[in-house]
């Protein structure tokens, strides 16, 4: 199929709402993946959720954040991790929803199990992965702050959401793209 028969483009006349629902049926993506199941230690990912809407909002002009993380046994095709933002600009919304998507994966206990027909996996983010020493680079080593603001720095320590210190080099500073 070519690339443009996997699209759909509408332009709605007046009074013929956008169906969510049909949009996103559109473009969800199955593999052989029967299914995910998701664990967490609730309290901390919690305080850790807390903790990142706070950064966010610190970085960015946000009205209101919703984020909700589904747990147990989630079918192929449903939603399992929501993330939504207000605010009065556009850019700062979906900066800071990128931002908080990135940082739930990172650095928020809660696990992935892949359910496939005939094996289960427990699934590393490669946001988590990307910030674990010696196994991958960071996007601050990549030159980003994960802010969207443009800074300068040679090295910081940086806190996790829950307290724990990791040492990161920032080589150039620019944004998380």
């Amino acid at each position: 199929m070519a690339d443009e028969e996997r699209d759909i483009i509408e332009i709605l006349e007046e009074n013929n709402p956008i169906d969510i629902n049909k949009y996103t049926s559109y473009v969800q993506h199955a593999i052989h993946l029967r299914a995910k199941k998701y664990e967490a230690y609730v309290p901390m990912a919690i305080r850790c959720l807390k903790s990142l809407c706070s950064s966010a909002r610190s970085s960015w002009d946000i009205h209101s954040i919703v984020i909700a993380h589904c747990l147990g046994t989630v079918p192929v095709g449903e939603t399992s991790v929501f993330v939504a933002i207000s605010s009065d600009h556009r850019a700062d919304a979906l900066d800071a929803c990128k931002f908080l998507i990135d940082e739930l994966k990172a650095s928020v206990p809660i696990w992935k199990k892949e359910v496939y027909i005939n094996r289960e996996v427990w699934k590393e983010n490669k946001e988590f992965i990307e910030r674990m020493p010696g196994l991958g680079k960071t996007s601050h080593d990549q030159g980003g702050d994960c802010s969207g603001k443009k800074k300068k720095v040679e090295a910081h320590e940086r806190k996790s959401c829950c307290g724990t210190n990791v040492k990161v080099n920032d080589k150039s500073a620019d944004s998380c793209r």
